[in-house]
């Protein structure tokens, strides 16, 4: 399921930040804009809470996951959430292995070549190229020459709709999106705005 969805249009919500009485209406926005994928980072206030309501009132193609995720124990509940999905900024064997073992997809952070093959032959799903204003877009193509055909990379870190088009140039599978999307307090409607016009700059880039 997290290939197809991530298909759809490669982005991924990333809600830092996000407070419980807010998932349910950030979470409707950014549906009804057109995301399917939507992680909450464990550094988030109460955000095992948000990811259950998120799942609980999201459409069942809608991916709930968690970012930030540093233990096998937070994996455990991050699942007992309901979360399917595991997000790294780290490439942590311990963790790779409780993900997977637990059934979950995961997605984590990489940024030389030696972690996106470890992160890889522990069973990621994707990687997060991260932080992408480091690793730069040069890498992305470099990297693909090497990893095994199909990998998708995932630039994390200062992504715009101004500049996404170089990454998927250079062969970028989508994005994670950070602040330019979300930032604690920021309205629902405009959350769903800004996640219309990533979804547009990505479609204008592809064409």
């Amino acid at each position: 399921m997290f290939e197809t969805t991530l298909a759809i249009n490669g982005l991924i919500a990333i809600l830092r930040g996000l407070h419980p009485d807010e998932a349910e209406a950030v979470g409707s926005a950014l549906y009804a804009a057109g995301m399917r994928i939507i992680e909450v980072p464990l550094n988030s206030p109460q955000p095992l809470r948000s990811i259950e309501i998120l799942r609980k009132t999201l459409p069942e193609d809608c991916l709930i996951g968690a970012g930030t995720v540093l233990s096998a124990v937070q994996v455990q509940e991050v699942r007992d959430a309901g979360g399917q999905l595991i997000v790294m900024p780290h490439c942590d064997e311990a963790v790779l292995h409780a993900a997977k073992n637990a059934g979950l997809y995961l997605t984590p952070g990489v940024a030389t070549p030696t972690e996106a093959f470890a992160a890889l032959a522990a069973g990621a799903d994707a990687l997060k190229l991260f932080p992408a204003e480091q690793v730069g877009v040069s890498a992305i193509k470099a990297w693909l020459a090497v990893l095994p055909a199909g990998t998708a990379l995932l630039p994390v870190g200062g992504i715009t709709p101004q500049n996404m088009a170089p990454y998927l140039q250079a062969g970028a599978a989508g994005f994670g999106l950070g602040s330019a999307l979300y930032s604690p307090g920021l309205p629902a409607d405009e959350v769903g705005r800004r996640a219309h016009a990533f979804i547009q700059a990505r479609q204008a880039a592809m064409d």
